[in-house]
């Protein structure tokens, strides 16, 4: 039978939450905002708007949301010729796919950056599809992200394994019903992934793929 194995991108297999940091930062520092910057990186996996609300609260000047949006997008573009993957993500990634999973992308991202984003993993042959933000109404935490990713591998959710890197990606996960794998590379702490739903947790692609035999991917 067919499995999935769906994965975050930014933070999990692309080592750009540090990046999205900055670059909200100086967006929101543009605009007159003063948001600190451990805010923002705890803010990180949630979609423009979403973000922009977590951050300023649903009672924020809504109008600024749009330029906000656009700043970053700006601020974060310069970055996409050299964005890097992070360990083990390419090979992660071929290997599941050697093995039989069907690899699905769900992700926040879309258009240039997502190219970008792929470019950086470098492993197209192994991505069988992406659910990307305008895919959904409603990105993660929401289950939505998820469960378009196992629609378009046609696979139900206990035949699936999502990967994430943020509590927003371990929610997601669960509320569609998936067991859901966390790494420490985008700077979260264990326990905050395993609170959100994580089964299990490793450093990155690279010691994920080392624990492959023994993970949830076994």
């Amino acid at each position: 039978m067919q499995r999935a194995a769906v994965f975050d991108v930014d933070g999990t297999l692309v080592d750009t939450n540090h990046l999205h940091v900055t670059t909200w930062w100086e967006a929101f520092r543009q605009a007159g905002h003063q948001v600190p910057m451990h805010a923002v990186h705890r803010a990180v996996g949630l979609a423009s708007t979403d973000l922009i609300a977590h951050l300023l609260g649903e009672d924020r000047d809504t109008g600024q949301d749009a330029a906000l949006s656009a700043a970053h997008k700006a601020l974060y573009g310069q970055y996409f010729d050299r964005l890097p993957a992070l360990p083990g993500a390419r090979d992660l990634l071929r290997r599941l796919a050697g093995d039989g999973w069907t690899v699905v992308l769900a992700t926040s991202a879309g258009g240039s950056e997502l190219g970008a984003l792929r470019r950086a993993i470098d492993a197209d042959d192994a991505i069988a599809a992406t659910a990307g933000a305008d895919d959904v109404d409603a990105g993660k935490p929401a289950p939505e992200p998820v469960e378009h990713a196992l629609e378009l591998a046609g696979v139900p959710a206990e035949r699936a394994v999502f990967v994430g890197d943020t509590v927003w990606d371990m929610r997601a996960g669960s509320r569609a019903g998936v067991r859901c794998v966390g790494v420490l590379c985008g700077g979260l702490p264990r326990a905050d992934l395993e609170e959100a739903g994580a089964r299990e947790v490793y450093a990155d692609p690279a010691g994920l793929l080392a624990s492959l035999d023994e993970s949830p991917f076994a």
